[in-house]
């Protein structure tokens, strides 16, 4: 420290010193285009600078220096995602309704019931139906002995062919009209169609009931839950049926594994975006229709990727992108040296870089912003 004080203080005095007469000297050269002149007032300029980067060397004068945080980047697998919002839904969440109207003589179920396909659910009043039933049964009885005895008669070549004709007729038509009543008294009959649980009963039993807006029942069946969302149409050739979904349920706290299970033919003109739906487990039973959900979606992937933290990616004027990397790694110390990369695309505060770095080099996370080119680097 001492030998650079005397050293700076020379400096000063020569420069006051010598300071008039080189300046008068450098403009007469420059006045007179004298070239050689000019070149051999360089040279010795030169020659003293030169001098003094030797005597300040040689007085161990410290570079400048960081202290930072590095990390060796690796080949890895790159996702990127499609961020959207989407909300829970299911095929199987319907309001029962009466296909007969009349009065509800039986209600078999409660609301958080499980049922079946096909369990009966309740009953409505036939109306004189089952009467009616019957008395065609008996018709069709009837008409069906007269036609075995007629054509027992015309196997024997024992009466006419209009008769054994007729007693046919007869009989397929009682036979139509048994059937006909049957499924008429079968939609008194309330029937679960499909498996699921009741979620909410809104008649009572002795109710006169028919096909309305409230209907008679939910029914829902949370084991066959998706999420249904609109993707801008930018994204249509990067969507497949199959691709990997994360489903973040804001409600729950959790993330499901879902894929996506079809994609819209259709670009909905007023927002130019189309629909998908992703498949959900439901294992926990958990899902409930209409949950907000937030989706990330694959639509790009590099398995062979180097990718540093968002970040450490910097930008010149010349509107370059740059990193800085250590170079001449020796232990805990290095150079810092400023490298030009192409970046790709950026996911989970990572970015891709296509080119400029490769696999094992070590780059400056923290303190990028404090270093430059040639220092030296402490980590």
């Amino acid at each position: 420290m001492k030998k650079t004080i005397i050293l700076s203080l020379l400096a000063v005095v020569l420069y006051a010193c010598g300071n008039k007469e080189n300046t008068q000297s450098l403009d007469k050269l420059i006045e007179k285009k004298d070239v050689a002149g000019l070149q051999a007032k360089k040279t010795a300029l030169q020659a003293e600078i030169a001098k003094i980067e030797e005597a300040l060397a040689t007085l161990d004068v410290k570079k400048e220096e960081a202290l930072v945080s590095v990390l060796t980047v690796k080949d890895t697998v790159f996702n990127h995602y499609i961020d959207i919002q989407g909300s829970v839904d299911t095929k199987e969440n319907i309001l029962v309704q009466p296909e007969f109207s009349g009065t509800l003589t039986s209600l078999m179920v409660k609301a958080g019931q499980k049922v079946s396909k096909g369990q009966i659910l309740g009953r409505v009043d036939d109306a004189g139906i089952s009467q009616q039933l019957a008395s065609a049964e008996n018709q069709y009885a009837l008409a069906k002995t007269t036609y075995e005895r007629q054509k027992n008669l015309w196997d024997k070549k024992i009466g006419s062919e209009i008769q054994y004709l007729q007693a046919q007729t007869q009989m397929v038509s009682a036979q139509k009209a048994v059937a006909q009543i049957k499924a008429q008294l079968a939609k008194t009959v309330i029937r679960a169609p499909f498996t699921g649980t009741i979620d909410e009963v809104f008649v009572e039993k002795g109710e006169v009931v028919a096909p309305s807006a409230q209907g008679l029942m939910r029914i829902v069946n949370l084991s066959n839950m998706y999420v249904y969302t609109t993707v801008p149409e930018t994204y249509i050739g990067k969507l497949k049926v199959g691709t990997e979904v994360d489903v973040f349920l804001t409600s729950l706290g959790k993330t499901y594994k879902g894929k996506v299970r079809q994609i819209g033919n259709f670009i909905n003109p007023s927002n130019r975006s189309f629909g998908i739906e992703v498949s959900v487990p439901n294992p926990e039973n958990l899902l409930r229709p209409n949950q907000v959900a937030k989706l990330k979606i694959t639509d790009y992937v590099n398995k062979n990727a180097i990718v540093v933290p968002t970040n450490v990616v910097q930008e010149d004027g010349t509107g370059d992108k740059f990193i800085y990397v250590v170079e001449g790694s020796n232990g805990k110390t290095g150079t810092a040296k400023k490298v030009v990369v192409t970046v790709g695309k950026s996911s989970d505060n990572v970015t891709e870089i296509l080119s400029g770095l490769s696999a094992n080099d070590i780059i400056v996370t923290e303190g990028v912003n404090n270093i430059s080119e040639g220092m030296k680097l402490n980590f």
